[in-house]
């Protein structure tokens, strides 16, 4: 049986390669490891397996009190029941029993093309190349912000999406107007890539196993990402500098900075 003590590297490395075993995606064992990490953290680096629904209780009541929203509450609790269930192999009766946020149902807000034009014409740069490679080819932000140079077919005019949601790949349209921007920004990427590359670094995470089949390919220039984050980060595990991609917050602010833009613009008429 795995011993877990606090929130040591044992507890997580099991979350982890438990979560692997059961295909769930990078994001997912990224969003969980941070809730475990918080609730041990926050009953002073205890053990779970000395905690029960009081301490979860506790844990989750604290979470509301900073305004955590019903989709974060309820991906914390869910990570919670995995690493009970899944990891330590324990089903307490209290753990069905934890209250859950009551799900809300509302309207999606939709803009017109005219809105959406406006909007557009708000944003430059990165962001702006990326909103209209969504809004061209229906990808969503996740999905848009993780394409490698690999997943863009020029000759073919596809996109192809990989582990998008419910974790299945796709295709979709690259649209043709996008061809020239992108290619340009590419240009720009690649010469990043290169620098990188004769600095000794220019890798990039892989999914699933395929770094140990392919020892290379991390630095290979089709398994990079289209739209790069603009800084590196040390792999926890292997120690490599790797660069992610552009973390899809940093489109979301720019969207919201352009469309304020236009509202304040449209109150001027």
């Amino acid at each position: 049986m795995t011993q877990i003590h606090g929130a040591k590297p044992g507890l997580i490395a099991a979350l982890r390669a438990e979560l692997r075993r059961r295909h769930y995606s990078p994001r997912t064992e990224r969003a969980y490891a941070t809730w475990v990490r918080r609730f041990v953290e926050f009953h002073g680096r205890r053990s779970p397996r000395e905690l029960g629904a009081e301490e979860l209780g506790a844990f989750l009541d604290d979470l509301i009190r900073q305004g955590l929203s019903r989709s974060s509450h309820q991906q914390a609790l869910c990570a919670l029941v995995f690493m009970y269930q899944q990891v330590l192999k324990s089903d307490p009766p209290w753990l069905a029993e934890m209250a859950r946020p009551k799900q809300t149902r509302s309207l999606p807000v939709v803009l017109t093309r005219g809105e959406v034009t406006r909007v557009l014409a708000q944003m430059e740069g990165v962001t702006a190349l990326m909103a209209q490679l969504m809004y061209g080819s229906g990808v969503r932000l996740a999905e848009c912000a993780a394409v490698r140079v690999k997943d863009l077919d020029f000759a073919a005019q596809q996109f192809f999406v990989r582990r998008g949601k419910r974790n299945k790949d796709r295709v979709t349209l690259l649209p043709r107007r996008l061809q020239a921007p992108i290619c340009q920004h590419l240009e720009a990427v690649k010469a990043q890539h290169a620098r990188e590359l004769a600095a000794g670094h220019g890798r990039v995470a892989l999914p699933d196993g395929l770094a140990r089949k392919y020892p290379n390919a991390a630095q290979a220039w089709g398994w990079q990402w289209v739209f790069p984050a603009t800084r590196h980060y040390r792999d926890s595990e292997t120690g490599e500098h790797r660069r992610h991609h552009l973390h899809p917050t940093v489109l979301q602010r720019k969207f919201h900075e352009a469309l304020q833009r236009t509202n304040e613009a449209a109150a001027r008429r």
